[in-house]
This record gives C-alpha cells, sequence and structure tokens, in this order.
C-alpha cells in the first residue's frame, strides 16, 4: 500500500524528543501519529451526537520499520468498515514513502450518560460511507 491509496493523508514532524536510548522513534509516538489522522475524521464535523462521544475500543498496531529522525512520516486513514454505533479505521504510516506500520481501529460512539454504546448518526454513516476503501483491510 502507498500513501495514495488513502483518503485522508496527514503529516507529523519527528522531533528530537521522539527518540528512544536507540535513537529511533520510540514505539508509544506512533499512538499518536495514529491520532493525527484520526482527527481528520473525528474533529469538527460534529459527527458524534450531542451527549455522545467517540472512543477507542480496540487498536492494534503492527510495527514494520523503524522511523528515524530527522524527518517527517504521513499518515493514510481510511474507513474500513462501519456498524451500527462503531466504525473500523485502517491507517498506515510512511517516513520517506516507505511503510512504517499499520494500525486498525475500532472507534464506538459512547453515550456520556448510560456509558454504552448508541447508534452511528446518518451525518456519520454518510461521512464514514465516502471514506470508506474495504479493499484496504486485508
Amino acid at each position: 500500500m502507498e500513501i495514495e491509496d488513502f483518503p485522508l493523508k496527514s503529516s507529523d514532524k519527528l522531533r528530537y524528543a521522539d527518540t528512544d536510548r536507540q535513537g529511533h522513534v520510540n514505539n508509544a509516538v506512533f499512538a499518536t501519529f495514529l491520532e493525527t489522522g484520526r482527527v481528520e475524521v473525528l474533529v469538527g464535523d460534529g459527527l458524534a451526537d450531542d451527549g455522545a462521544a467517540f472512543v477507542i475500543a480496540r487498536l492494534e498496531l503492527d510495527f514494520l520499520a523503524e522511523v528515524n529522525w530527522p524527518g517527517s512520516v504521513e499518515i493514510g486513514t481510511a474507513v474500513a468498515q462501519v456498524g451500527r454505533s462503531s466504525f473500523k479505521l485502517l491507517q498506515m504510516v510512511f517516513q520517506d514513502r516507505k511503510p512504517v506500520a499499520r494500525a486498525t481501529t475500532v472507534i464506538v460512539q459512547m453515550n456520556d450518560e448510560t456509558r454504552k454504546s448508541q447508534p452511528l448518526s446518518e451525518k456519520a454513516r454518510i461521512r464514514f460511507g465516502v471514506l470508506t476503501r474495504p479493499a484496504l483491510d486485508t
């Protein structure tokens, strides 16, 4: 897969503080890269219903290669599947066009009061439908 395969693309600049003793970017920083990509999907459009929020229910992260400072990474994000109250994202992180990480994240819309899942709105379903690329989820 290449960054062009994803409907949403974002980037992060690597910081020296992101590195570990071995001189490569610490594995915990990869979660921040994924957050950068998720924000492209979730923030600003009012997709979560009033009185509800999106929460991560599952995150699978595969490290494919080291990331080295200095430089930057690109994050590709696509919706792989939409359920009743949840959706699954597929994301890949690239450095110098080389895939360095792959992640699958399940996000659930949770009712703030009941703390239980709540069905997605039609607005959210339409938005996620536009970003769906099931073929990437292999």
